[in-house]
């Protein structure tokens, strides 16, 4: 089986099937997870739950929780973007322009608070002028943000600058 590389979006159900070990880690993380060893529970909610949603449960710092669980399995931070070099877009494309940023959202803050950045940076981004760019910081690759602006037609760029801080530029496409 090909191992399942954990991220903010990995279902709890998925990540316990391929890494049974880490229940006793999540468990240990934050006391909530001692839910998990409710049957009922570990047969329904897990399959939805992602880590995002769990981390906030738990009251936990999701690229803590996301970093202990990679670490105790043997995956780094960095595998995240080898793993989905394919989906993701970490070229520096074209159309970006460092003069062209026109606010920056640290979303760091908001995930810590418990709070969903999603409908701030999509807001955001609809008050965008065609040639100006939104700049996203984040402690991992938002993929649930980055998937809602591809089915926008809002082109972005993602740019690792640390271990656990990604740069996520984001222009939407000309209304040419």
């Amino acid at each position: 089986m090909e191992k399942l590389l954990i991220t903010p979006k990995t279902k709890i159900f998925d990540l316990l099937e391929a890494y049974p070990q880490l229940e006793e880690i999540l468990i240990a993380t934050a006391p909530p997870f001692k839910n998990l060893k409710n049957p009922v529970l570990r047969k329904t909610i897990t399959k939805v739950a992602t880590l995002t949603q769990a981390a906030m449960i738990g009251g936990v710092k999701v690229e803590e929780l996301i970093n202990k669980l990679r670490t105790e399995v043997g995956q780094s931070t960095s595998d995240i973007l080898m793993a989905d070099d394919d989906n993701y877009i970490t070229q520096k494309p074209a159309w970006f322009d460092e003069e062209a940023i026109a606010e920056t959202i640290d979303i760091r803050n908001m995930l810590n608070a418990g709070e969903l950045p999603v409908d701030k940076v999509l807001s955001a981004i609809q008050k965008l002028k065609d040639d100006q760019i939104l700049k996203i910081i984040a402690p991992f690759i938002p993929a649930p943000l980055i998937d809602k602006t591809l089915s926008l037609n809002i082109q972005y760029w993602l740019e690792q600058k640390l271990a656990e801080k990604y740069w996520l530029f984001f222009k939407k496409e000309s209304q040419s």
